[in-house]
């Protein structure tokens, strides 16, 4: 299980709905939605977990 880094949720990898690779780390979403606001930033929500 991995923490969604934009609301908390705690995500299974494997049933994720969403998946971003940021400076070769793999960040997992419960939505698209989340998906997309951490896009727009990544330095806000990659480095924090």
């Amino acid at each position: 299980m991995q923490k969604d880094p934009v609301c908390g949720m705690m995500v299974d990898e494997k049933k994720a709905q969403s998946k971003s690779e940021h400076e070769g780390r793999a960040f997992y979403f419960c939505s698209a939605h989340c998906k997309s606001t951490f896009d727009k930033d990544p330095h806000k929500y990659g480095h924090g977990s």
